[in-house]
Parts: C-alpha cells; sequence; structure tokens
C-alpha cells in the first residue's frame, strides 16, 4: 500500500490527466472553429479522440497506481476537468471585460 505522500502526488498526477484531456478537447473544438468540417469528419476525429483519451488514461492509471484502479485517481481526473473548465470561464470573463474596458476607451478617445 502505498503512503499518504505517494497518493498525493497520483492525485495531482490525476488531476493534470484531466486537465490535459479537456484541454485537448478545446483545442479540437477551436481547430473545428477555424477549419470548418463536415458532420462525418466531426465524427470521425470524435471517435479517434475518444480512443487516444482511453490509451493516455489507462496508460497514467497503469503508470502511477500499477494497473489497480483506485477512486482518488478517478476522482482526480474529475477534479483537474473541472479545473479546467472553471480556468475556462474565469478567462472568458476577463477577456469579456477587458474588451468592454476597450470598447468604452475607444468611445470617449
Amino acid at each position: 500500500m502505498p503512503g499518504l505522500g505517494a497518493e498525493a502526488m497520483v492525485f495531482l498526477y490525476a488531476g493534470l490527466s484531466g486537465l490535459t484531456v479537456l484541454a485537448g478537447y478545446d483545442v479540437l473544438r477551436w481547430f473545428r472553429r477555424i477549419i470548418r468540417h463536415h458532420d462525418f469528419l466531426v465524427g470521425v476525429e470524435d471517435i479517434l479522440y475518444s480512443v487516444a483519451v482511453s490509451i493516455y488514461l489507462f496508460r497514467q492509471l497503469y503508470v502511477t497506481t500499477y494497473g489497480s484502479i483506485r477512486w482518488y485517481f478517478i476522482a482526480g481526473i474529475l477534479l483537474g476537468m473541472l479545473f479546467w473548465k472553471s480556468v475556462k470561464i474565469l478567462l472568458k470573463k476577463m477577456l469579456s471585460n477587458l474588451r468592454k474596458s476597450l470598447e468604452k476607451f475607444k468611445k470617449n478617445r
């Protein structure tokens, strides 16, 4: 049984893995906005992304917990995804406020 410090590191690695997975999907979505795709290609990309994420998470699980499923690893992945989502929301609000202040500055100038 690993010690508490080792389990905390596994939890942090899991959080980073969850953040990576969700950030990767956001990059894929941004790519789709830049270059429009047919619905069939979007489906193929989603399937390939799902397979790649499955392989990546299985590898992370295998390397960090030696193949045994630990619930704190699953919780770490979910918290990493939640963290990325909250950072994205915060950045959107900051950019929106910046855009509004720049527009106000342009009007007053």
